[in-house]
């Protein structure tokens, strides 16, 4: 499950960077924390924005507990707290985590700009920042994350793929994720600089909280306004508004036609085995998580993150972020097998439970 962060950085240089042209050179980063150097005893602060979401407490959560513990000779601590979709109530636990004076924190932000605020009071604190999986806004001094915009291509190549000539002749509908997600909007940015031009998009959602019953809600909208027999395909930002989506067009007698998602959530991916959803985007979690354990450590060690770090890139509010950015796979029916059973992952057995077997008997999951 663990990669080394040499070896995650290396593969990361490939990935391009658009703020890397305008980047300043930035120093070796140990200036970045004003407490002194530390030994293994330190408390790390870990906020998540969400437990809907499957990833976060059974990959997130887990790796980079055990990555810190690894690293620290077992006596490093990591202090968690999930905010549960609400903005207000991470930068409550950013305050929390302050005053009990943790050395570093790994924010994984609800709102980017809203968070601000609360990592300039932990900078202030002497507290460094890893902005994990989003980028969050304010004095952030290292960032870990999946090339967000190469997802979104990844998921628009792949549907038009599996639309073939019916792209020319019917509509898609596009259900982005939140407006208050940076990550959606670069998801969006890459799918629209694939798909425009080459498909008719009828109907598109930025979708509240990522929440799959607002999916759902879109999509019964966009079916009564397109109608049935026009939609060709779905573009689906991830996985659990995949799942809404789904239930919908099953609601409306529409089958057969190609939806996408992300995550490569474990519904997701039973789906993917019967044909239900055609593709997910699989994240190789324990690669994000080692980087940020690693870069956590190190901040709160007083280390300079060169050896982790190649790339840098530019928030908003913060240039030259010392950044890892991981690759991303296609997901469909035909490489289950080579990614998220090979990475452990999940287990054939939870994958092709009673319902799913006869279908993972047919693609050779066994």
């Amino acid at each position: 499950m663990r990669r080394a962060a040499v070896a995650i950085a290396a593969g990361a240089m490939a990935v391009s960077l658009a703020a890397c042209g305008s980047a300043k050179e930035s120093g070796d980063n140990a200036d970045s924390t004003e407490s002194a150097k530390k030994g293994n005893d330190i408390k790390v602060g870990l906020l998540l924005p969400e437990n809907a979401t499957a990833r976060y407490e059974k990959f997130d959560r887990p790796l980079i507990e055990k990555k810190v513990k690894e690293l620290t000779d077992g006596k490093g601590e990591v202090v968690y707290a999930n905010a549960k979709q609400d903005a207000s109530t991470q930068n409550q636990q950013v305050d929390t985590m302050v005053t009990n004076k943790v050395d570093v924190l790994i924010v994984d932000a609800v709102d980017s700009k809203a968070i601000a605020g609360s990592v300039k009071k932990a900078k202030d604190a002497g507290i460094p920042v890893v902005a994990y999986d989003r980028l969050a806004e304010g004095p952030i001094d290292a960032y870990t994350s999946f090339d967000n915009v190469t997802v979104g291509k990844t998921q628009g190549e792949a549907l038009l793929k599996a639309l073939g000539d019916k792209a020319k002749d019917g509509q898609i509908v596009m259900m982005n994720g939140s407006s208050t997600d940076p990550n959606a909007a670069q998801f969006k940015q890459g799918a629209h600089s694939v798909l425009d031009g080459k498909v008719k998009v009828g109907r598109e959602y930025d979708t509240k909280e990522w929440k799959p019953e607002n999916a759902n809600s879109n999509m019964e909208g966009a079916i009564s306004a397109l109608g049935k027999d026009k939609i060709v395909g779905v573009y689906s930002a991830n996985d659990g508004m995949a799942g809404g989506i789904i239930t919908a067009l099953k609601a409306a007698g529409i089958a057969d036609i190609p939806v996408t998602g992300q995550d490569a959530e474990l519904a997701g991916v039973q789906r993917i085995v019967t044909g239900e959803q055609y593709m997910s985007v699989y994240k190789p979690y324990p690669q994000e998580a080692d980087v940020a354990a690693e870069m956590a450590v190190a901040l709160a060690q007083g280390k300079s993150l060169d050896s982790i770090a190649k790339d840098k890139v530019d928030s908003p509010t913060t240039k030259a972020i010392p950044s890892v950015l991981v690759p991303v796979v296609s997901l469909t029916k035909d490489n289950i097998n080579d990614t998220v059973i090979k990475d452990g992952i999940y287990t054939v057995n939870e994958i092709c439970t009673g319902k799913y077997k006869a279908a993972c008997d047919k693609i050779g999951l066994k």
